[in-house]
């Protein structure tokens, strides 16, 4: 059940989340286990150590959060959590969707009608004119325009529907705090967005554009949005990693064709052979996506991957402790295959996979996918 956080709540719920090695589906887990992030944070500890963690893990503290949330309103943002109203029904739907987001700007815009666009850094001219008259025609329907504040596709995705002042608006998702203009070259473009759009980030307040935290970034641009359009990709981008992002979310995948002799038009091609929409111009997209509506996808998440951890016996927990880690490697698998593969109950492996994230040996993928992180990361 959706409700309103108290402040005291909601310093909880970011003090759990910013709390080392506190990933969304181990959060949830967590949340799910201890019906409250209060209760959570005087437990992690000993998940961890169950999960081979020598020293302390590191819990974020009262001062922090609420600096980070006062911090956070005093430059016009605000913090909301997954269970409150105005959190993004859609995003709310992907299995690893951030306990947590901060946003700066107009966030009503997240709960309208979003389509994705993204491409690469490097466009043509032609790319990046496409992805202005795309952007402008979508908000001419309505549809909110969501990217990435990249330079190249996702910057004239921004650019055109900024351009339309009617309808629609523009949604940047960034891979640093609220606060961080990245690249320094769109600084202006930011100012716009946050102005007249909306800028949304899970990252805590001044975090840094580590290389880590795009993919990140990108499993939120596409579960904000119905459908995701790419423009201009190399066959190896991360562009074509977030339309995988996009068909596991259940979302609908497009793509603009291109010359085959030019090596951007490579990743949309390729979508193309493997079943994307072709995209010529906005109506393309808004006849495919019109007609879905949010219970339509509410529908396609009610057969989800099982992640409780509902009071499994601490005998099969230990027992299962070492068949789970010799199955792991440092090649990512999917945690319903490690299940079937072990024989073991959803509950006695996602218990396990909790410690051994909070102990940092293991790493968490979208797609419900995880993989070992060699000892030598090990506290």
């Amino acid at each position: 059940m959706l409700q309103e956080l108290s402040p005291e709540e909601k310093k909880d719920w970011l003090r759990l989340y910013r709390s080392e090695n506190v990933g969304p589906i181990t959060f949830r887990n967590l949340l799910d286990y201890y019906e409250t992030p209060t209760e959570a944070l005087r437990h992690i500890s000993e998940f961890a150590k169950r999960g081979g963690r020598k020293k302390e893990i590191s819990v974020c503290s009262k001062s922090t959060a609420q600096q980070e949330i006062e911090k956070t309103e005093a430059i016009g943002g605000k913090m909301i959590a997954f269970c409150e109203p105005d959190y993004p029904e859609l995003l709310r739907l992907i299995e690893d969707a951030p306990p947590i987001i901060s946003v700066l700007g107009y966030h009503s815009l997240l709960n309208k009608k979003c389509v994705a666009m993204v491409g690469t850094r490097n466009a043509s001219l032609n790319g990046k004119n496409m992805a202005r008259k795309l952007a402008f025609d979508l908000c001419q329907s309505d549809y909110v325009v969501v990217s990435g504040l990249a330079r190249g596709i996702d910057a004239a995705a921004h650019e055109g529907a900024l351009a339309n002042t009617t309808n629609g608006g523009t949604v940047a998702v960034v891979g640093t705090g609220v606060d961080v203009v990245y690249p320094a070259e769109n600084k202006a473009l930011y100012d716009k967005i946050a102005e007249r759009g909306v800028i949304v980030s899970e990252f805590a307040l001044g975090s840094q554009p580590f290389p880590g935290n795009f993919p990140r970034r990108n499993r939120i641009i596409s579960g904000l949005s119905s459908g995701l359009v790419v423009i201009e990709a190399n066959e190896k981008s991360g562009s074509l990693i977030s339309a995988e992002l996009a068909k596991e979310q259940r979302r609908q995948v497009f793509a603009v064709p291109g010359c085959p002799l030019d090596p951007r038009s490579r990743g949309p091609n390729s979508l193309l052979k493997r079943g994307a929409k072709l995209v010529e111009e906005a109506k393309d997209i808004i006849d495919v996506l019109d007609p879905i509506k949010i219970s339509d996808m509410r529908d396609l998440y009610q057969e989800k991957t099982d992640t409780s951890m509902v009071n499994p016996e601490v005998s099969d927990v230990t027992d299962a402790r070492g068949l789970i880690l010799r199955n792991l490697s440092p090649e990512t698998i999917l945690v319903d295959e490690l299940i079937r593969e072990c024989h073991l109950s959803a509950s006695v492996v996602n218990v396990v996979l909790v410690e051994l994230e909070l102990a940092g040996r293991i790493e968490r993928f979208p797609g419900n996918r995880v993989s070992l992180i060699a000892d030598s990361m090990l506290g």
